[in-house]
């Protein structure tokens, strides 16, 4: 482990109680077999992983249920799959730099092992489980995450149903209204923030109108949230 677990906490935005809980989270079999001890698989990361997968899931069900009220179940699978696959949960870690902080056995180090999707993926949802576990409480896990599964689901691709999509839907409100034809321009007001965790500001003007206003950490986000809060104002929510 090059790098503190103190800076790791600064990262997920949570300290720990008990800093042992984000220790083992990070712990790879393949280390805690090299231990040598009769409850090496007590030591790494596999049960917080199982545990993990439950909070991921319902932490993201109950907010994708929510943000898309209209939206039927096999739709919201689809999104859910989406941005909480292997593939997705690996680019969360890699935001974090998560694979600088696992600790690996010596074959798995050698092999590359701190950055394959398979184990980022499963220390993820092992730090989400001791989050859970520090915290008592799904508050402090659905703070840390939720600003990966909102800007996930900003960045998919528009669904079927064409209720992602927020910018798409507003233009082709706007250019079938004659009295709203204008053109729709979306401006950057201010980001803060350190750089692997940024909150950008958007504000969506129609003509010399605002009609929006919206936030998140990218600027895909924000503008996708401006114009979801201006299909609010015509209706079309």
């Amino acid at each position: 482990m090059a790098r503190s677990l103190q800076e790791l906490e600064a990262r997920i935005g949570y300290t720990f109680r008990d800093i042992h809980r984000l220790k083992c989270a990070l712990t790879h079999s393949s280390y805690s077999n090299e231990t040598g001890a009769r409850n090496h698989h007590l030591l790494c990361n596999e049960r917080l992983e199982f545990l993990g997968d439950s909070v991921l899931s319902l932490i993201t069900s109950e907010y994708l249920y929510t943000r898309f009220p209209l939206l039927p179940e096999g739709e919201l699978t689809r999104i859910r799959a989406a941005t909480v696959c292997e593939e997705a949960l690996a680019a969360y870690s890699e935001k974090l730099e998560l694979g600088d902080f696992l600790l690996l056995g010596k074959g798995e180090t050698l092999s590359g092992g701190a950055k394959k999707p398979a184990i980022l993926a499963d220390a993820f949802e092992a730090v989400l489980a001791a989050i859970y576990l520090d915290a008592g409480s799904m508050q402090a896990v659905s703070e840390f995450l939720l600003p990966f599964i909102k800007q996930a689901v900003s960045e998919l691709p528009e669904s079927g149903g064409g209720h992602i999509d927020s910018k798409s839907r507003l233009q082709e409100f706007v250019q079938q209204d004659k009295e709203l034809r204008n053109v729709l321009e979306y401006r950057l007001i201010g980001e803060s923030g350190p750089d692997h965790n940024k909150t950008f500001e958007v504000e969506l003007y129609l003509g010399a109108n605002r009609i929006g206003y919206g936030k998140g950490h990218s600027k895909k986000y924000a503008e996708q949230a401006a114009a979801r809060a201006a299909l609010e104002l015509f209706g079309q929510a």
